[in-house]
């Protein structure tokens, strides 16, 4: 029996992921966590894709890397032990995606959680790196201590993008309580170029 599709944040995002995403394509995993998502994109991208994976935890390390090897993804995913706001020290390649799950580790210390300004210099970067057609997915969660001063910054930055080079929307959770977390979705679109 197939789970339902929009019961979280996580399948949501797959289900736009999966309209993008092809072997050999490369992605950046901003915010590692427990290390499914770097799981689902190196399942996605293939042998001749590769992931970069960012988190700040060593215990994020520790759980995606388990995960990695279990499936033997070892070769196509780097596990970086920094801040995402760092991703030009690492990723010198156009990405077809980055993902980011905002808010702090499920299961760990609640205090270390993701804040404005690096999350703003790694959705840049990011940006930078993007190839047409490309996208990011930001899932927002707003329950915490600096989640809504967060999520004000990302709309902030993410209602001014230029129309003419990006689309961007939002999926929302409307009927759920307790603070449901919601996705922002920025779109490379395809240059036409002039003749």
């Amino acid at each position: 029996m197939k789970n339902n599709n929009f019961d979280n944040v996580n399948s949501i995002v797959k289900m736009y992921l999966q309209e993008i995403l092809q072997e050999g394509d490369i992605c950046i995993d901003a915010t590692m966590g427990n290390g499914y998502d770097a799981v689902y994109l190196a399942e996605k991208v293939g042998v001749n894709g590769f992931v970069y994976a960012f988190d700040v935890q060593k215990e994020a390390i520790e759980s995606t890397k388990k995960k990695i090897e279990k499936l033997d993804f070892e070769k196509r995913v780097s596990l970086i032990l920094d801040g995402h706001e760092n991703i030009d020290k690492y990723v010198d390649k156009n990405i077809k995606c980055a993902v980011f799950n905002l808010g702090y580790l499920p299961r760990c210390e609640h205090k270390i959680i993701t804040k404005p300004e690096t999350t703003l210099k790694a959705i840049k970067e990011s940006l930078n790196l993007l190839e047409e057609n490309g996208i990011i997915c930001i899932s927002i969660y707003t329950g915490h201590d600096g989640g809504m001063e967060e999520r004000n910054a990302i709309f902030d930055f993410a209602m001014n993008l230029e129309q003419k080079k990006y689309n961007v929307f939002e999926s929302k959770f409307i009927n759920q309580k307790n603070n449901p977390p919601s996705i922002i979705v920025i779109e490379k679109k395809k240059q036409i170029k002039n003749k």
